[in-house]
């Protein structure tokens, strides 16, 4: 009987968070694809499931971790596509192009670090995001006109500022863009309540990981091997709970009800290596205590997560 009562409610709360493409069966053209009535729009007016208060006097033993989410993996797979919108339509966007977008618009507060010390203005996300290369006939026009551009100005907007018509074909722009994230990088926090007496995760912090865009442009050269990855921007995750419940990754097992990527990220129906768990030689990360040995450093990533585990198996041992 219980699990009849729990399928039900399941079933409940999966009827009302599913914004496939809406009214595709009842569209009388395509442009009507997507559009929602009035009685689906007040289903969807709902909110991230809040955090439950814990007090400091609750958390009998916590560790910090920071672990990578690898997007070739296919598990990850949900968190990586949609790669573009305009094939498979605009209501379908991967995590990295919600995150950005909200980040240009400036509706999630940007930081430099994972200890979210640093502030990352939101006029500054388009210097991770974008790189203008200027040809040389650009620069020729540039200095035939005098003109001397100012900290801040864009190539792209010479045109318009100065008056230049057609100043865009001499302007090579490369942007960050979804085929490009290699991982995610989270940090969250393992802890063991006592009022619940269960060992609970709480996700603190992620972090999308792409090449550098002045490498990817050109403008920087990689040395003849591949191009690392950079931390564009770390975001407090609480912060972008209810951006990230309306926006719904794909349901491999059922496209009509798809899943929030908040959902997926707080359940943690990912894949994730740990890179670095808070210790006493200043949080290093585990590459730095045992460099250029990929094999060691997966078995001390095996290591710590055994640390977060043992611990609450151990405290049920008599």
């Amino acid at each position: 009987m219980m699990n009849k009562i729990i399928v039900l409610l399941a079933a409940l709360l999966l009827s009302g968070t599913a914004v496939a493409q809406n009214n595709i069966l009842n569209a009388k053209s395509p442009a009507e694809f997507g559009t929602k009535t009035d009685s689906q729009m007040e289903n969807d007016n709902d909110q991230p499931l809040p955090y439950g208060f814990v007090g400091d006097r609750d958390i009998l033993w916590q560790r910090t971790i920071w672990e990578t989410i690898d997007l070739d993996e296919r598990v990850n797979f949900p968190l990586y596509y949609p790669t573009d919108t305009i094939s498979v339509g605009s209501e379908r966007r991967s995590l990295f192009q919600v995150l950005s977008a909200a980040a240009r618009a400036g509706e999630i507060n940007l930081y430099g670090d994972s200890y979210f010390n640093s502030v990352v203005a939101p006029e500054n996300v388009e210097t991770f995001l974008q790189a203008e290369v200027l040809s040389d006939r650009g620069t020729d026009i540039l200095n035939e006109q005098a003109i001397q551009l100012v900290e801040g100005d864009r190539y792209s907007n010479i045109d318009v500022k100065y008056n230049i018509p057609g100043f865009d074909e001499f302007v090579t722009v490369t942007k960050i863009d979804g085929a490009d994230v290699m991982e995610y990088r989270i940090r969250g926090l393992w802890y063991f309540d006592t009022r619940q007496s269960e060992l609970r995760y709480r996700l603190l912090g992620i972090c999308p990981v792409t090449p550098d865009v002045n490498v990817k442009a050109g403008i920087i050269s990689d040395g003849g091997g591949t191009v690392p990855g950079v931390e564009l921007f770390w975001i407090y995750y609480p912060d972008a709970r209810q951006l990230l419940h309306t926006a719904k990754a794909f349901n491999t097992l059922n496209s009509a009800r798809p899943i929030s990527f908040d959902h997926i990220l707080n359940s943690r129906r990912f894949n994730a290596l740990i890179y670095k768990m808070d210790n006493v030689q200043g949080d290093r990360e585990i590459a730095r205590y045992i460099p250029d040995n990929s094999m060691m450093q997966l078995l001390e990533s095996d290591r710590l997560k055994e640390i977060v585990r043992n611990f609450e198996i151990d405290m049920w041992n008599y």
